[in-house]
C-alpha cells in the first residue's frame, strides 16, 4: 500500500469515527428530549461543527437544529370552556428549534435534566393544513401562501416569497346559515360542511394573522378571486358576514419549545408557524 492510500485510509476510519460520535450524541439529545412530557416521537436533532470532536472537547457546538413532531395541540374551547374541536381526532403540531450556538458540558451531557446553554435562538410550532382545519372545524380546508402578483405559481422558494402574515388564502367547504346540525352531531360542534345537513358552498377567502395573547388569531378580510388557484363558490349577499367568520378565529397553540414567546405568525406554503427568538437561554430537555 502506498503512502497516499494509508493517508487515505486513515482519514476515511477518522472522519468515520467522528460521524459516528456525532451521530450518537444527536441520538442522546434526541432520546433526553422524549423526557418532555409532550414529546411523544424522539425528535430530529443535528448538532452542527466539523470535525465533530473539536467541538464537543470543547463543549461548544455551533449550531442546533431540533425537529419535534406530531406533538399534541389543544383545540379551541366553547364558552364554558369545553373543547369544540381536537376531541375525536386529537390534533397534533410540530414543534421545532433553531439556535446559532450552544454550550453543553461534557460532564453530565445530553441527559433530561442537564443544563444547555443556547445563544441566538429561533423556536416555532408549525400548523399544517389537515390540523387547523380540525381546529376551526373545516374538514376540506387547504392553506396557501400566494405568489407575487407579477409571478405565477403557488407561493414556494422559485416565486420568491416565503412568508406572508396578511393576504393569506384559505379554502373550505362550510355551510350557510341556517346552521342547523345534522343527526350525525351532537350539538356541540361548529357547522362543518361534513356534520351539516344544508345548503354548502366551497370558497377561498384571504385572512391575515397574527399572534395575541397566546393564540393564533385568524381574521379573514374577503373572497378571493384572483390568479391563483382558488374556489368560488356563489355566496349569497346576506350569507357572507356568515360565510367570513366560518374562516375566523383565535386558535390555540402549543406552548413553543423552552417557553419562549411567540411574537409573529404566517404562512409557509401550506403551513402556519407561530414564531418567536431570544438572545440566550438555558434550559433543559425534560422541559422541552
Amino acid at each position: 500500500m502506498t503512502v497516499f492510500a494509508l493517508v487515505t485510509v486513515i482519514i476515511a476510519v477518522l472522519v468515520t469515527i467522528d460521524t459516528l460520535r456525532a451521530a450518537r450524541s444527536e441520538h442522546e439529545l434526541a432520546t433526553a428530549l422524549t423526557t418532555s412530557p409532550r414529546v411523544t416521537f424522539e425528535p430530529e436533532v443535528t448538532l452542527g461543527g466539523f470535525p465533530f470532536a473539536k467541538y464537543a472537547d470543547r463543549d461548544e457546538f455551533p449550531g442546533l437544529v431540533i425537529t419535534a413532531r406530531g406533538v399534541t395541540a389543544p383545540g379551541p374551547p366553547d364558552l364554558k370552556g369545553v373543547p369544540l374541536t381536537c376531541t375525536t381526532t386529537v390534533c397534533r403540531a410540530e414543534l421545532g428549534v433553531r439556535a446559532d450556538a450552544v454550550h453543553a458540558p461534557a460532564a453530565d451531557r445530553w441527559h433530561g435534566g442537564a443544563p444547555i446553554t443556547l445563544r441566538g435562538v429561533h423556536a416555532y410550532a408549525k400548523l399544517d393544513s389537515v390540523n387547523l382545519g380540525r381546529m376551526l372545524d373545516i374538514t376540506d380546508l387547504a392553506v396557501n401562501t400566494p405568489a407575487p402578483k407579477d409571478r405565477a405559481g403557488g407561493g414556494g422558494p422559485g416565486d420568491g416569497l416565503l412568508e406572508l402574515s396578511k393576504g393569506v388564502l384559505l379554502t373550505g367547504t362550510v355551510s350557510l346559515p341556517p346552521q342547523r346540525p345534522s343527526p350525525r352531531t351532537d350539538g356541540r360542534f361548529g357547522p362543518s360542511a361534513q356534520k351539516f345537513d344544508g345548503q354548502r358552498v366551497k370558497v377561498t377567502v384571504t385572512v391575515d394573522l397574527s399572534v395575541v395573547d397566546g393564540e393564533l388569531v385568524i381574521v379573514a378580510t374577503g373572497f378571493y378571486t384572483g390568479p391563483q388557484e382558488h374556489a368560488d363558490g356563489h355566496v349569497p349577499a346576506e350569507f357572507t358576514t356568515a360565510v367570513l367568520a366560518r374562516f375566523s378565529g383565535r386558535v390555540p397553540y402549543p406552548t413553543l419549545p423552552w417557553a419562549v414567546v411567540a411574537t409573529k405568525a404566517n404562512s409557509a406554503g401550506s403551513d402556519i408557524l407561530i414564531s418567536g427568538e431570544a438572545r440566550t437561554l438555558t434550559v433543559r430537555p425534560d422541559q422541552f
